[in-house]
């Protein structure tokens, strides 16, 4: 491989071998490791009770409570998150490698932190509640797309198995 040839397929790396070897080594990988799936579920079982109060116009109160523990799941993996990328990138966010991921992460956040807002400030009615819920569980999918191409990624790197 030439030198050029080598240094464009080092800037095209997800890691360099330091922070492959910090990542291996973070107990913090492990926490992401769980908290996404956990995320997912919570997740799966919330949109099913939103789309059936939407639908049904029953089961509010169940649905209202699964959009705070999925959005308290989501400030938790934010936080954990960012501690992760500190030991792995030495720096708490918009470390190069997941710029982009982070950014939208912000609109997930907000998304998620204004149903929030809204329902405790009494701002807007039940379904116009459950359908901001929908909508920050749409940026969601696509948030969690982007970590699953960035996870592939890094395995294709590794030469590990998609």
């Amino acid at each position: 491989m030439t030198p050029s040839a080598q240094t464009q397929s080092d800037a095209a790396a997800l890691y360099t071998p330091a922070q492959r070897a910090r990542r291996d080594a973070s107990l913090w990988t492990l926490v992401q490791g769980f908290l996404a799936p956990l995320q997912f579920l919570v997740f799966l079982v919330s949109l099913a009770l939103v789309v059936r109060y939407l639908v049904a116009g029953t089961g509010y109160e169940a649905a209202t409570w699964s959009v705070l523990a999925k959005t308290s799941l989501l400030y938790l993996i934010m936080v954990t998150g960012a501690i992760w990328e500190k030991v792995v990138f030495g720096q708490y966010l918009f470390a190069p490698a997941f710029f982009w991921e982070d950014v939208f992460s912000f609109a997930v956040i907000g998304l998620h932190t204004a149903y929030v807002w809204a329902l405790f400030a009494g701002a807007m009615a039940p379904v116009a509640l459950m359908w901001l819920a929908l909508a920050a569980y749409a940026a969601y999918v696509i948030n969690a797309g982007q970590f699953l191409l960035k996870l592939r990624a890094a395995r294709l790197q590794s030469g590990a198995p998609a």
